[in-house]
């Protein structure tokens, strides 16, 4: 049996802001926007080009069993994997999102600039809540090489 993560939960303030930032300035495909029943909640599903995954924003849902409500902008480590860091940083600041350089991780610490090995190139954002996003550069599937 496979076991697939195909969708995130991003605790929100705003539905219409966050949308409205995932859409046009991180350039995800707008799947679902929904009431769960007449009058109670709303869902908004959203997708990264070329991903399964999905993350959901979403307002007015009962709070599942076991699993307590995540404030806004509570959300760390949330990752996007990419094949080029340097395209994926302007797509986003040509978009409006405030990123960071392209940053490496070695012995001291994060610092400027790209890696040396293929995983090591990576760049920060937040959505408006200041949920935290890592984008990492990763190399192309073999199909793709």
């Amino acid at each position: 049996m496979d076991w697939t993560l195909e969708v995130l939960v991003v605790p929100v303030s705003d539905l219409d802001r966050a949308k409205a930032f995932y859409q046009d300035q991180c350039g995800f495909r707008a799947e679902t926007d929904a009431a769960f029943f007449e009058g109670v909640g709303r869902f908004v599903q959203l997708t990264p080009p070329g991903s399964r995954c999905s993350i959901v924003l979403e307002s007015g849902m009962p709070e599942s069993p076991g699993q307590p409500r995540m404030a806004p902008g509570s959300l760390r480590g949330l990752q996007l994997c990419v094949t080029d860091i340097e395209a994926a940083r302007a797509a986003l600041v040509g978009r409006g999102v405030e990123v960071t350089p392209v940053l490496h991780v070695g012995a001291s610490g994060w610092a400027e600039g790209r890696g040396e090995d293929s995983w090591n190139s990576f760049l920060f954002f937040q959505d408006p809540d200041g949920n935290g996003w890592a984008v990492q550069e990763a190399p192309a599937p073999l199909t793709e090489r």
